[in-house]
């Protein structure tokens, strides 16, 4: 790695044309996202049409969880996705599950099966196409060598995917004009522990379902006009956040392929300071390469609505129309695959890291929560009166409960080596979870804790001009419309936000999957709806449903609990840590700190009484955790080494050298070297430091071997690994300042950032 190689790169990026694709049918007009839109996959409606009616029916009815799936209605689903499949080109299929990585996994079998006669005692094999009930059921992948906290290990090593039947299979293209049958799976040891992230995820939706339903029934009538709820399911928008970045000056950073993040590097003069790149126009060639990822994207289902450039250089978004939870999760993992490969074609790299760039914003990915009904209530909908609708006051509250009591439990779900330089940067909220309601809420519940009317009027909020989402804001301009705005403000700095009909989970970072920190929701709010349902029958007594006065006397109870997690503030600002420490609300900055409350009593057993983990679950994922982290750091450390040892410090013995023999030349022909001598002066304290800094660093890692606790790694590698691998950043940053550019053979920000 040269100079002379990260100039050749940065000039070629330069010169890339944007790659054509052709998105056209034989007349030559541009098809539309509705024309593909689900296309490659084997949806309810592509069963109903390829599957006898009798089939077809039993699916549906254990798909509403009234029957198991029997060996006939599995193995005739089979042979109709296999058909399906291959007539679109597909030879292989794939169990695809969430392992605890953060990503997915797959391993691909063909449908070959060989078939063999025997002709006066001679073999004929037959080459067949085959796939069965059974092996569409399940797989058997190698679970020790997937992360399992200690529950598989590798004399018991057995696994097994099993498909979920409520995520529909899809294909996606191979190569060389083949394709590929996926079977979204879970993923359980030989004990039935799970093993993904998935798993648990169905679980919580399963028991947030039977308690929602549960309280419905003690508030709400039944009748002709008002049928009984019989399902209610979580909806998630997930809105991905992500940095795009030219492919070869990518491959001239060692940090960024190893680790995901720079480990060197200084802002250019130019940066996010202008804010002009938020809303900016998309660049030529990251348009074509998003808007290809979109038509890939739209053949799986998966519904891209918005895309646009983010606050930092080279960081962009893309964001979803909500889908119910299970769904949407996977078709966030489709978005994350499809833009890796998509990048790709077009000779970029994108970065889903939350922190690849020192000094400018990270990325996260933006959870949007809710609850729905299968009649399509949204049930945290206000309405225009939310102080008259008590179904959603309940919902509210009882949302607000869970986080007080388990927002380090949210923490912990949030939590990684990468998300932390994220989380509390003034970028992004900080390790304190607290809940923003808007002023209108806020005065709503105060007006029923203290039992008094609404006063609108000490929230601007001028109840008679309300339209669909809020009030008229006239814009004072003859030519402009008035527009309808929000009941709510929008306040970015907070971790956990109403935001007019959902709350948006802000702290989730850009890498991870959104399976567990949403798990961990849904069974924090389970567990605080239990406790409000036992609260509303010991008011309402022998009641069929509960009276409006015996509802409003629970949720002015819960009110007054809750409103210690309640804050309208900064939460970026030193006044609010203080406060949050003055309600009791922990503060919890590092990751370690962050898993260790998955084991603490009131979390442990709330998620054990759930059903959502077992002792034996929870630990191992508090083991993976705290292991990976570990790993993540100490990945970071030695890499540094490696760039410092091998590039920065030989660049500065260089420089220095070029500088001191030009001064002795200066001299010899009786000029002054003064300015020379400065320079070297000024750098060689620099490089002695440096180099003190990384025997320092070297020692630390080497000792890492020498710990076996998890824990203690963990919590080694957040409190000595890490100021270690700062100290040394600070003083090769300031090499890369002060040496000659000519002599820095990994491409700067100013390359990275521009040169899309």
């Amino acid at each position: 790695m040269t100079h002379e190689a990260r100039i050749n790169t940065v000039v070629e990026s330069l010169t890339k044309a944007p790659r054509n694709i052709n998105l056209s049918d034989d007349s030559g007009k541009a098809k539309t996202i509705t024309e593909v839109f689900g296309s490659n996959v084997f949806s309810l409606k592509e069963m109903s049409r390829t599957l006898p009616k009798p089939i077809f029916k039993s699916f549906m009815k254990q798909l509403r969880g009234n029957q198991t799936l029997d060996k006939v209605t599995a193995d005739a689903i089979a042979h109709a996705v296999k058909v399906w499949a291959i007539e679109r080109g597909a030879s292989h299929f794939t169990h695809w599950f969430q392992p605890m990585t953060d990503s997915t996994a797959e391993k691909h079998d063909s449908f070959l099966t060989l078939k063999s006669t025997f002709y006066n005692g001679f073999e004929e094999v037959t080459a067949l196409e085959t796939f069965s009930g059974s092996q569409l059921l399940q797989s058997e992948p190698d679970a020790s060598s997937f992360p399992s906290g200690g529950m598989r290990t590798t004399f018991e090593a057995r696994g097994y995917t099993v498909w979920d039947t409520k995520s529909p299979m899809f294909i996606q293209d191979g190569p060389h004009g083949t394709a590929i049958l996926y079977v979204p799976s879970v993923f359980i040891s030989y004990n039935g522990e799970a093993l993904d992230e998935k798993s648990v995820l169905l679980r919580s939706s399963e028991v947030l379902n039977k308690t929602v339903l549960e309280f419905l029934s003690m508030i709400e009538e039944v009748d002709e006009d008002h049928p009984r709820t019989k399902n209610v399911f979580t909806t998630l928008g997930t809105e991905q956040e992500y940095f795009l970045i030219d492919r070869g000056l990518y491959t001239l950073r060692p940090d960024l392929k190893i680790t995901g993040r720079t480990l060197l590097g200084g802002l250019p003069p130019r940066h996010q300071q202008l804010e002009d790149h938020y809303f900016g126009k998309i660049p030529t060639r990251v348009l074509a390469a998003i808007s290809e990822c979109e038509h890939e994207l739209a053949k799986l289902g998966v519904p891209i609505k918005t895309r646009h450039n983010e606050v930092a250089p080279a960081q962009f978004e893309v964001a979803p129309i909500f889908e119910e939870a299970m769904q949407a999760v996977d078709h966030n993992l489709l978005t994350m695959d499809v833009l890796h490969r998509v990048a790709h074609r077009h000779k970029l790299k994108v970065l889903f890291h939350e922190k690849p760039f020192r000094g400018v914003n990270g990325s996260g990915k933006h959870c949007n929560w809710s609850m729905s009904t299968d009649q399509g209530d949204n049930l945290l909908d206000p309405s225009a009166a939310p102080e008259n609708n008590l179904r959603f006051l309940f919902f509210l509250v009882a949302i607000l409960k869970a986080v007080l009591d388990h927002g380090d439990l949210l923490r912990a779900g949030i939590a990684s080596a990468s998300n932390d330089h994220r989380l509390g940067a003034h970028e992004a909220p900080p390790g304190i979870i607290s809940v923003f309601l808007g002023s209108q809420l806020n005065e709503v519940l105060n007006a029923i804790e203290e039992n008094r009317p609404v006063d609108y009027g000490a929230t601007g909020t001028q109840m008679q001009n309300v339209r669909v989402k809020g009030t008229v804001l006239d814009l004072k301009v003859a030519t402009l419309p008035s527009i309808a705005r929000d009941l709510t403000d929008r306040n970015r700095t907070s971790p956990f936000a109403f935001t007019g009909n959902k709350f948006e989970f802000r702290a989730v970072g850009s890498k991870q999957s959104t399976s567990f920190p949403v798990t961990l929701l849904n069974s924090a709010v389970a567990s605080s709806l239990t406790e409000m349902k036992e609260a509303l029958r010991k008011q309402m007594g022998d009641k069929k449903v509960a009276s409006r006065e015996d509802q409003l006397a629970v949720i002015r109870e819960y009110i007054t609990k809750t409103k210690p997690i309640r804050f309208e503030g900064d939460n970026y600002s030193d006044e609010w840590v203080a406060e949050a420490a003055k309600r009791g609300l922990p503060n919890i900055v590092k990751s370690p700190d962050a898993f260790k409350c998955l084991l603490k009593d009131k979390n442990a057993d709330m998620l054990r009484q759930t059903g959502v983990f077992s002792d034996a679950e929870l630990t191992s994922r508090y083991h993976i955790l705290m292991e990976k982290y570990a790993k993540d750091v100490m990945i970071e450390a030695q890499t540094l080494l490696t760039m410092v040892i091998q590039h920065v410090l030989p660049a500065a013995y260089t420089y220095r050298g070029e500088l001191a023999d030009t001064a002795s030349k200066i001299v010899t022909i009786g000029l002054d070297a003064t300015a020379e001598s400065r320079v070297i002066k000024e750098l060689s304290p620099v490089v002695a430091n440096l180099q003190d800094r990384v025997q320092e660093l070297e020692k630390l890692a080497n000792h890492w071997t020498e710990i076996e606790d998890v824990s203690e790694l963990a919590f080694y590698a957040s409190e000595k690994v890490l100021p270690a691998m700062e100290a040394v950043r600070e003083l090769a940053d300031y090499l890369e300042r002060n040496i000659s550019d000519k002599l820095w053979s990994f491409p700067k920000y100013t390359e990275l950032f521009l040169n899309i």
